[in-house]
């Protein structure tokens, strides 16, 4: 396909997807003049007033995503919990969609992902995938279960949910009965990532290896810093790593490979993501080109842009801390704008809820460790309440 036909044209691209990964995707289409549609339920989603077409929807509803697809050129996911039937109708009917469904179906269920991984001589963690609570107890007293190990439901967890430690047989018993796994708890040293972006022409290019501080109580990423205080050599084979998963999964568009850096050296995949990623939102103002960017070039078969680091940062994520939900307050914003190399992302969510995520600030500075000091400042002073 002629490139120039992307833009100012009749081209449409569909996005599954309205939350704030939608809207920094359509700042990007706007530059370019891309025509965009998005469907979300939400009908004050973050990207509701910035798509050129607006459709409210159930995405993972079959006849909705349908009817929402008919008429675009391309469709992409800002969101693995969409309808896949849908999605692989349309693909077999003609229409390009990245990522594929049958990517998307094996990631939406954290069992499969870690069977892929099995299957594909991938780095995890040892597991047990179970289906039912009785299971994991017959296990556990057979001393089958090593304690402490994590936890996690197949489907629909994210940002921090369906996730547990579970140290003792009373955390076990207080488990729902529900399709799991249990995976071994790795001893960690670091936790990083790696977005991989791959065009339909086989290019590929990996954004810097970032490093994530996550908080203990919420399970939530606090902190993006970037590049990751590795060495040469770790950093290189979480390339490899990250790269070997995409191609195993054939991934059109981004794939953020989160990854574990044990004390033994040792690198582990803890999951995947098949769109934008919370860990690459300091890409707007870290490096050559942008995650969002990049998406776009890279399910539209454009060439890929340059990913290397324009200056170094640490991007510090906002969430909800109020328990009761309300109208969100963004205390001392104001305080931040004043000091150098800060930008603020407000996702434009009107309410505020506990560990919500409502916002983003990146701090960027010639020397990382400046920047992490002010970013964790500015943790300390931003509160996001209501």
């Amino acid at each position: 396909m002629n490139y120039m036909q992307f833009f100012s044209s009749n081209f449409k691209l569909g996005i599954l997807g309205g939350g704030q990964l939608g809207k920094m995707l359509l700042y990007d289409c706007k530059r370019y003049d891309i025509f965009t549609k998005i469907m979300d339920p939400n009908k004050n989603a973050p990207s509701s007033k910035l798509a050129d077409e607006f459709t409210i929807g159930d995405l993972t509803n079959y006849e909705d995503v349908i009817n929402f697809c008919n008429d675009v050129d391309v469709i992409t996911v800002e969101i693995e919990n969409v309808n896949t039937d849908a999605l692989e109708f349309l693909e077999n009917n003609g229409k390009k969609v990245f990522p594929s469904p049958s990517t998307l179906r094996t990631i939406q269920n954290k069992s499969k992902q870690k069977d892929f991984y099995k299957e594909n001589n991938l780095p995890t963690s040892d597991y047990k995938n179970y289906t039912c609570l009785e299971d994991i107890i017959h296990d556990f007293n057979n001393d089958n279960i090593k304690l402490p190990a994590v936890w996690k439901s197949a489907k629909f967890g994210y940002d921090g949910k369906g996730v547990k430690i579970i140290r003792s047989f009373n955390d076990i018993k207080s488990l729902p009965n529900m399709d799991c796994l249990i995976e071994d708890k790795v001893d960690i040293k670091k936790e990083i990532s790696v977005i991989v972006a791959r065009n339909q022409d086989g290019s590929e290019v990996c954004f810097p290896a970032v490093e994530m501080e996550f908080n203990s109580d919420s399970n939530l990423v606090e902190y993006i810093m970037c590049p990751a205080n590795i060495s040469k050599k770790i950093e290189e084979k979480a390339y490899e790593i990250a790269k070997k998963t995409a191609r195993n999964f054939n991934s059109i568009g981004l794939l953020a490979v989160e990854l574990f850096l044990t004390n033994k050296g040792e690198i582990l995949i803890n999951e995947v993501a098949p769109r934008p990623h919370n860990s690459g939102h300091h890409t707007i103002e870290c490096c050559l080109t942008s995650q969002f960017d990049q998406h776009i070039r890279s399910i539209l078969n454009l060439p890929l842009g340059n990913t290397d680091i324009k200056i170094p940062g640490i991007m510090v994520n906002l969430v909800g801390e109020n328990k009761i939900e309300g109208d969100v307050i963004y205390k001392n914003i104001n305080q931040v704008m004043s000091i150098p190399g800060v930008s603020t992302h407000l996702y434009g969510k009107k309410k505020s809820r506990l560990n919500r995520k409502m916002g983003h600030i990146t701090i960027v500075n010639s020397e990382i460790e400046k920047a992490i000091k002010i970013g964790k400042e500015i943790k300390e002073l931003v509160k996001v309440t209501a």
